[in-house]
C-alpha cells in the first residue's frame, strides 16, 4: 500500500532508496532550530493540527479553503488541518496575552498541511520553523528577527555566498499605490500582481497592471531605485551593528502575497536560483486585533522557514553532516552465564546516559563483533570472568582497536 501523493515517509539512516526522506536529517535540522531559538531567548509553544475553518478563512478569505484539507467534523463543525502557524499563535497569544510580559518572543515546529500541486520544493505536508515577536511596534524587533533567521541559516554553514534575505516594505508599497490610485479596494490586487512579477511574462504583469490603472515602466524604475524607507535604513543599520549586513538588501521585489501584512516583509533565497524561497515573513500588526474580534490591539511579526527547501538546500551543497546510529557502546555476550549480569551492565550504562545496544538472543560471536561495526559504535564491552572469580569488563575502541580490562563500576568514566 503506498503512501499518500505529497506526503513522506521518514526513515533511519541508511535510507533504503535515495528517494525516501530521512528521519535523521529531520531530527538534526529540528535540532538546530531549537538551538538558535534558545539562543535568541525564544519560548517554544504548539497548537492543535485541527483548527476551527473560520480562523483561517476570516485572515485569508473563503479563497483559501481550495487549499486546505477542511472537511465537517462528528460534532457538525467545519474544521481544517492547520495549513499555517500564525492564526493559531494570534489566537493563543489573544487568549493569555496578559499572561506574558511584553515582548513575546515564541517559536513552534509544527507540522502543516495544504492541499495543492506538488511541485519542487512544495509538498501537501512539511514541518516548519515559525518565529514571532508579539507586543514590540519598533524596527528593533523587525532586526532581531531578521539576526535570528539568517542564524538559523548560519548554523546549517550557510554563507553569503549561500542565501541573502531580501528586504522590503508593505508600507512602502502602499505609498506608492496611494499616490497613483484613490480605490483602496484594489490595492489587494496590486499587492498580487506585485508578488508574482518574479514568476510571470512581463507582458502578463504589465497587462494586469494596466488595468487598474498602472504602468509595468513605473512599477519597475520604483524597484531598481530601492530607496529604503527610514524604517528599513534603521533594520540595516541595525544588522550592521551585529555585523550581518552582507546577509541583507533592500530589494522592492518581495512584497509577500498574504493580505495580512502590515509593513516590512523579508524573504531569504538562495543565491544560485535553484529553489523557491527558503523562508519569509513580515509585520501582521493587524492580525490578533482581526482573530481577538477587536478585544486584543497587539503588534506583531513573524517568519516561516519550511524544511523541504532546507533540506534539499543542504543537500545541494553537501552540507548535510553523516549520519550514524549513535551507539556508543555494543555489549557482546558470548557466554550465556554472563547474560543476567551484561544485562545489569547494558542498564547502568544507559542510566549513566549512554546509547548502547546488544543481542537479545544467543547469537555466534563473530556476527555479535560485524552488528557492532553496523552501528559503528565507539567502543565493545564484554564481561568476563578472571582466573579469580572476578567480574571484569572488556572495552574495545574500534577505532584505535585498543583494549582495556577494567571493572565494571569505572567503566561509564572511561567511555
Amino acid at each position: 500500500m503506498d503512501r499518500l501523493p505529497g506526503f513522506r515517509d521518514f526513515y533511519p539512516e541508511p535510507l533504503p532508496h535515495p528517494d525516501v526522506w530521512s528521519a535523521d536529517a529531520r531530527q538534526y535540522i529540528f535540532d538546530c532550530w531549537r538551538e538558535i531559538a534558545r539562543r535568541y531567548g525564544f519560548r517554544e509553544y504548539d497548537g492543535p493540527p485541527l483548527e476551527p475553518l473560520d480562523l483561517y478563512t476570516l485572515k485569508s478569505g473563503d479563497e483559501i479553503v481550495g487549499q486546505l484539507y477542511n472537511f465537517i467534523d462528528k460534532g457538525d463543525r467545519p474544521v481544517s488541518m492547520r495549513p499555517e502557524m500564525t492564526p493559531t499563535l494570534a489566537r493563543m497569544a489573544a487568549a493569555h496575552e496578559r499572561n506574558y510580559k511584553k515582548p513575546i518572543k515564541w517559536f513552534a515546529v509544527p507540522q502543516l498541511f495544504r492541499y495543492e500541486k506538488q511541485q519542487k520544493g512544495r509538498l501537501r505536508e512539511h514541518f516548519q520553523f515559525n518565529a514571532d515577536i508579539l507586543g514590540e511596534a519598533g524596527p528593533s524587533a523587525d532586526a532581531e528577527l531578521l539576526a535570528l533567521l539568517i542564524d538559523v541559516l548560519r548554523i546549517f554553514k550557510l554563507t553569503s555566498e549561500d542565501f541573502v534575505v531580501r528586504l522590503s516594505s508593505r508600507n512602502a508599497w502602499m505609498e506608492f499605490f496611494e499616490k497613483r490610485c484613490s480605490d483602496p479596494g484594489k490595492s489587494y490586487e496590486f499587492f498580487q500582481i506585485i508578488d508574482k512579477l518574479e514568476r510571470e511574462m512581463p507582458e502578463e504583469s504589465s497587462k494586469k497592471l494596466s488595468a487598474i490603472g498602472f504602468s509595468l515602466n513605473e512599477v519597475n524604475d520604483f524597484i531598481v531605485a530601492g530607496k529604503p524607507t527610514a524604517e528599513l535604513e534603521s533594520i540595516v543599520n541595525n544588522l550592521s551593528d551585529r555585523g550581518l549586513a552582507e546577509f541583507v538588501r533592500i530589494d522592492y521585489h518581495v512584497i509577500r502575497g498574504l493580505a495580512y501584512y502590515t509593513g516590512v516583509v523579508f524573504e531569504a533565497f538562495d543565491k544560485k536560483g535553484e529553489f523557491r524561497a527558503i523562508a519569509g515573513g513580515g509585520r501582521y500588526n493587524n492580525l490578533v486585533k482581526l482573530i481577538s474580534g477587536g478585544k486584543v490591539d497587539m503588534p506583531a511579526l513573524g517568519f516561516g522557514m519550511g524544511d523541504v527547501v532546507l533540506l534539499e538546500l543542504l543537500k545541494s551543497r553537501g552540507l548535510l553532516p553523516a549520519f550514524d546510529s549513535g551507539i556508543e557502546a555494543f555489549c557482546l555476550i558470548e557466554d550465556e552465564t554472563l547474560r543476567g549480569p551484561s544485562l545489569k551492565l547494558v542498564q547502568h550504562l544507559r542510566e549513566s546516559g549512554y546509547a548502547v545496544d546488544y543481542f537479545f538472543t544467543l547469537t555466534k560471536s563473530d556476527k555479535q563483533f560485524k552488528r557492532a561495526i553496523e552501528l559503528k559504535a565507539r567502543f565493545t564491552v564484554k564481561l568476563e570472568i578472571t582466573a579469580q572469580q572476578e567480574l571484569v569488563v572488556r572495552m574495545k575502541n574500534l577505532q584505535t582497536r585498543e583494549e582495556k580490562i577494567v571493572v565494571p563500576p569505572d567503566l561509564p568514566g572511561l567511555l
